[in-house]
């Protein structure tokens, strides 16, 4: 009897279980159904348009370039030396700053030279005199002619050797041997420099060199006269024009490429020797090509797509994924070769938050030939 009992509440309590079970998980169905339905009848809803910049293309002028690495060079630079010893008495420039040729930069102690100098003059002057005086004695026999050119030798070894003393004593005085900027001084004043010391360095900065190399094959493509733009990680953004001016006559056996010397003009002397320099040597004519800012393009593994701002059928204004192929690119700007046509519009940005058909509303017009079209509507 006992058994019986306590059979029957166990059977009691697993059917209390069963139902409490399936009041829950009933509970937990019917919640989530019901948002399920919520979310149904939301996307139901019309969605506003999302407003978006719109870009319009439109075709430019683009030029086939070659692609190079070189670097900056001065058309005449060098480090200023002496060319005799002496102790620095005078500095005559700071570092730094810019010089005309001629200008004095330097000067040695030369009182020793300046006294044995005007020792020489003397020693002229009187082989000066007496050189005049046999000449006005020969006519009249009063000296032989071996004297008379004895006079005139010593008179001419005499200004030789003023001249020599005068050219030692020029050395003390260094002059910059052509305009440009100098460096950072590397000598001092009162100190003693031998000869060959590098005094400063002088560097002609405008105009400057581009120098880089090019591979054999494309050889038919550098031709003296040629445009090159010339871009360095200084200033960014910047674009530096000029012309080939010299390609070497061979090629390098162990690279197989040949040198190219281009010229730049620099009169802010923002370009300076060692830089740098991304080279690229611009074909003498230009191709049309279709171009869009790189924020309209979205880049990825499965190619690369745009959202073209289309009509449905509804007249509602759309942003309709479209595949393209891109090209070349300058800057920002990406060349379109397939997939859109001159006068496509395309949204320029926050394409992450577009999806496929989604209605948007166009932003006014961000290119300039869409303000010269909205202009002439509105005459």
């Amino acid at each position: 009897m006992k058994s019986s009992v306590r059979k029957f509440r166990l059977f009691i309590r697993l059917i209390v279980v069963l139902v409490f079970l399936a009041v829950v998980l009933g509970g937990i169905f019917g919640w989530k159904y019901y948002q399920m339905q919520q979310m149904e009848a939301q996307q139901a809803q019309p969605q506003p348009a999302m407003p978006v910049e719109v870009h319009r293309i439109d075709t430019e002028s683009w030029r086939t370039e070659l692609q190079s690495v070189g670097t900056l060079r001065a058309i005449n630079g060098i480090q200023v030396a002496n060319e005799v010893p002496g102790v620095v008495s005078e500095i005559a420039f700071e570092s730094g700053q810019d010089v005309r040729q001629g200008d004095i930069l330097l000067k040695l102690d030369s009182s020793v030279d300046q006294a044995a100098l005007e020792a020489l003059q003397a020693q002229a002057q009187l082989a000066n005199e007496t050189f005049r005086r046999y000449s006005d004695l020969l006519p009249r026999n009063a000296i032989s002619q071996s004297q008379y050119d004895e006079a005139r030798a010593d008179y001419q070894a005499a200004r030789a050797d003023v001249a020599q003393q005068q050219a030692q004593l020029d050395k003390k005085t260094i002059r910059a041997p052509f305009d440009g900027t100098v460096g950072l001084r590397q000598v001092d004043l009162g100190q003693y420099i031998a000869t060959g010391t590098a005094i400063v360095g002088l560097d002609m900065l405008d105009p400057i060199y581009a120098d880089y190399s090019v591979p054999e094959q494309r050889l038919d493509q550098i031709q003296p006269g040629r445009q090159v733009e010339v871009r360095v990680s200084a200033y960014p953004g910047d674009v530096f024009t000029g012309e080939i001016i010299a390609i070497s006559p061979a090629v390098n056996e162990s690279s197989r490429t040949f040198d190219v010397r281009s010229r730049l003009d620099n009169p802010d002397k923002r370009l300076r020797p060692g830089m740098f320099a991304d080279v690229r040597t611009l074909s003498p004519q230009a191709d049309e090509v279709l171009t869009l800012p790189r924020t309209a393009l979205s880049f990825n593994t499965y190619g690369d797509f745009v959202f073209k701002v289309v009509e449905n059928d509804d007249g509602q204004t759309i942003a309709s994924r479209t595949q393209v192929t891109t090209g070349r690119t300058r800057g920002d700007q990406v060349e379109i070769t397939d997939g859109l046509k001159a006068g496509d519009r395309v949204v320029a940005t926050g394409l992450l938050r577009l999806r496929d058909g989604q209605t948007i509303e166009p932003a006014a017009a961000n290119t300039a030939s869409e303000a010269k079209d909205s202009q002439e509507a509105q005459g």
